[in-house]
């Protein structure tokens, strides 16, 4: 296990000692490297399958991933020791057709968490991606576990360029690191727990109503695609149209043609008309 130094490593009693919450971050399991913490997450939770609240709120960390995935089954860039390479194990009990909105949860969560650690403004681009001046510094991918049982396990991985100094020459475009946004290193560990919380906070509100009424609001505010033009990428072909905000199910509305649209994430990609914003 590695502790926070000057250099950086991640310490698990630091960020524990962040933490306010109920059940996030109860139980860590650390990896210097690691295929990839969803991976890992969904081997824990099969390991565990049918006890009730074993692994709920436990969270996967690694320094380094060599099998990153984002969504539609890209590749997700995780060197060693420059970012947050996360992943949280739920059993939330919830249908399945619900718990895509998780994805909206842990964008407002890493969002209020980025700009509470940071004072960046950061903004969410709908469902999952977290953008500071128009580049993307974090991925979230949400996975269901054990649809047989009815009602799945959760996982939540989130990848953030924390304290990334330099890119690929095919990512320089589109992909920025809070560090670089700051002009210094970021404590990995306080925002790690800062996440947790937030994430949390909002997990419960959403339990409330087992929708995004009370979100919507908040997570519009921080849209970074509303009110603008966008290109909706399917499977069959594509269309512009104009961002309004989303539903209290998670899916993006968008107006196109005297027409209202509600986009389900599933296999569609958004993007502004001229760049990835």
């Amino acid at each position: 296990m590695k502790y926070m130094n000057e250099t950086g490593k991640l310490n698990l009693e630091e960020m524990k000692g962040v933490l306010s919450g109920k059940s996030f971050g109860s139980k860590i399991y650390y990896h210097d490297q690691i295929d990839s913490t969803n991976t890992e997450a969904k081997r824990l939770l099969a390991e565990h399958r049918g006890e009730a609240n074993k692994l709920h709120g436990t969270l996967i960390l690694a320094e380094e991933q060599t099998k990153g995935r984002g969504r539609l089954g890209r590749d997700w860039s995780s060197p060693h020791e420059g970012g947050i390479w996360m992943s949280l194990a739920l059993q939330p009990k919830l249908p399945a057709q619900i718990c895509p909105m998780l994805t909206i949860i842990a964008a407002l969560a890493v969002n209020s968490a980025i700009r509470q650690q940071t004072g960046l403004s950061s903004f969410i681009k709908w469902p999952n991606d977290i953008i500071i001046d128009g580049k993307k510094v974090c991925g979230i991918l949400t996975e269901m576990a054990g649809l047989s049982q009815g009602t799945p396990d959760i996982v939540i991985g989130i990848g953030i360029n924390a304290n990334r100094m330099e890119f690929p020459e095919d990512l320089r475009d589109s992909a920025t690191s809070l560090a670089l946004e700051k002009g210094s290193k970021i404590n990995r560990n306080l925002l790690i727990g800062r996440i947790l919380n937030c994430l949390e906070e909002y997990y419960q509100q959403f339990l409330n109503r087992r929708d995004l009424t009370e979100l919507k609001a908040e997570y519009e505010e921080y849209l970074v695609n509303r009110g603008k033009q966008v290109k909706v990428l399917e499977k069959d072909g594509e269309y512009t149209g104009t961002a309004l905000g989303i539903n209290a199910q998670g899916a993006l509305l968008v107006e196109s043609k005297e027409e209202i649209r509600e986009i389900i994430s599933g296999e569609v990609s958004v993007r502004g008309l001229h760049g990835y914003v």
